[in-house]
């Protein structure tokens, strides 16, 4: 028996509601990773310790990505949410509790591997390293490595949490890792010097992965009242998860092969390179975060949830695309032109402290530049990864993913390590260059998503007006920042990002309004009716 799909507006509503409580739980995440990191800068600056200690924090987060929310949510969650849809809770059950014990039992069987090789990890990750740099980057990946697989535990809470419509609570759990990392440089940032500092925030990264997985937990197990660890014999379910895991895990292999390639060049690159490709990464993130991977991750489950035969469910694909993609566009755009034009007023106000000068400020201005370039095509092309995924095609985005690597690897190698040369420029800013190349490669991969998935669901409305209109607000939006920003220089970075930011982001909706963007004028009118009330 065919359900009756929801109504679209209704199914909008519903996509609305999760998508918010998704960039709820992120937003608080990230404001406390931004406060992470603003810490961590006061302490470390874009020292040799800065330097060992995010080249050693790849390696648990390659992980993490590879068995952790990208491949498990993309192949776990399209089987386990059908299944709570017809709901079959017995097999749910059976489901969930088979893949906590397969992923318990590679993560463990990696962790130990992953101490013992951690010489020639390092050797792999960062072969520019040497001396007193390379020494601490081994100590702290053999820290790091036992909160991996709690981390991925953490990631199968969320594909439950999701699949029953707990968005929230998936995604606000990683404040405690990032409280945690926050106390221990508190407590001890003053008394250590810099290599034992790095220790103790390494450890009390592995104590916070092993909270937010405890504090899941719970919920989880009373969602899944039928949970089974083990069992003998594998159902259909449980092969068909494993089938598209393994596509998943090489497409975000190679996903993660260019981030992989980043900091092996970086480390090629003078001291502090390392350490402000990831400062300028924390910022580039937040966007992607909240406003693609809310989005992306309430459509997951929804997608793969639809009924309907063929045409139908083509059909709900391609509206969902359509509006989710303006939903996306209509924030990332305006964060993509900040970055380029006001990236140091940004970055001074989150890093600008202690160890961390105004000269650093500018070097993670550079790099952060260079990822505007790709921001609206990665974060959209997260988007259409879902509806593969919901479509269970994994290997349609893993072709496209290679391409995007191999084009990413060729040009991060020539503007990293031989464009500043050919310039005349500091070798330093070759970063800047790893960046823009992974963007100009992020929308050539955009492209050959959307042209495969036009083929499987039709025409998918481009909506270039309203991609010209939302770049238009934001321009004019940016200079008048500029203006603000030229009249207060030197001032303190709060102070600046204050009186530039807030003025660019109400000039950006005001302008959008003006020009009939539905979203802007729903902000606005919401905003006026609370103004009222109050």
């Amino acid at each position: 028996m065919t359900s009756t799909p929801a109504p679209p507006r209704t199914q909008q509503q519903s996509i609305g509601r999760s998508a918010f409580l998704v960039a709820a739980g992120i937003f608080l995440s990230r404001i406390f990773g931004l406060v992470r990191e603003s810490v961590f800068a006061h302490y470390f600056g874009l020292s040799f310790a800065a330097d060992a200690f995010r080249a050693a924090l790849r390696i648990p987060n390659i992980l993490q990505n590879l068995f952790g929310e990208g491949a498990l949510s993309a192949s776990f969650i399209p089987v386990y949410a059908r299944l709570v849809a017809h709901r079959d809770d017995d097999e749910a059950g059976r489901v969930a509790g088979a893949v906590f014990s397969l992923l318990a039992f590679t993560m463990a069987v990696l962790v130990l591997l992953g101490v013992l090789a951690t010489p020639w990890l390092i050797d792999l990750i960062a072969p520019g390293f040497e001396g007193a740099t390379r020494e601490l980057t081994i100590r702290l990946v053999r820290i790091f490595f036992p909160g991996i697989g709690l981390m991925v535990l953490s990631a199968w809470c969320l594909g439950i949490l999701n699949s029953h419509g707990k968005f929230f609570l998936a995604y606000v759990s990683p404040v405690i890792w990032n409280v945690a990392q926050i106390t221990a440089l508190l407590v001890f940032g003053r008394s250590s010097d810099l290599p034992s500092l790095a220790v103790y925030t390494a450890w009390a990264s592995v104590i916070g992965s092993g909270l937010q997985f405890l504090a899941q937990l719970p919920v989880v197990l009373s969602l899944v009242p039928g949970l089974r660890l083990w069992f003998r014999g594998v159902s259909e379910n449980v092969r068909t998860i494993v089938r598209n895991f393994f596509p998943i895990f090489v497409s975000r292999g190679v996903t993660q092969l260019s981030a992989y390639i980043d900091t092996l060049l970086a480390s090629f690159l003078p001291t502090g390179a390392v350490a402000a490709l990831f400062n300028a990464q924390a910022l580039y993130l937040l966007p992607v975060s909240l406003f693609g991977m809310s989005v992306s991750a309430a459509e997951l489950p929804a997608m793969s949830s639809t009924l309907g035969n063929e045409q139908e469910v083509a059909e709900a694909l391609r509206r969902r695309i359509e509006s989710s993609t303006r939903r996306i566009a209509f924030l990332v755009v305006p964060s993509a032109v900040a970055f380029f034009a006001l990236g140091d007023v940004i970055a001074g106000a989150i890093f600008q402290s202690g160890r961390f000068h105004r000269s650093d400020t500018d070097y993670v201005w550079g790099i952060l530049a260079g990822s505007a370039v790709g921001l609206v095509a990665a974060t959209v092309g997260r988007l259409y990864s879902s509806a593969y995924y919901a479509l269970r095609d994994t290997r349609t985005p893993l072709r496209y993913a290679v391409v995007r690597v191999v084009l990413t690897t060729a040009l991060g190698y020539f503007c990293a390590l031989h464009v500043p040369g050919l310039l005349g420029v500091s070798r330093r800013w070759g970063a800047a260059g790893l960046t823009a190349s992974y963007g100009v490669a992020a929308w050539i991969e955009f492209l050959l998503l959307r042209r495969g998935m036009e083929r499987r669901v039709g025409r998918i409305e481009s909506s270039s007006s309203y991609f010209a209109k939302l770049w238009t607000s934001a321009g004019l939006a940016a200079g008048l920042g500029w203006l603000v920003r030229i009249a207060l220089h030197p001032h303190h970075p709060w102070l600046t990002a204050i009186v530039v930011l807030l003025p660019y982001g109400a000039v950006y909706f005001g302008l959008a309004a003006m020009m009939g963007i539905d979203q802007s004028a729903a902000l606005l009118a919401r905003v006026r009716r609370l103004a009222g009330r109050a």
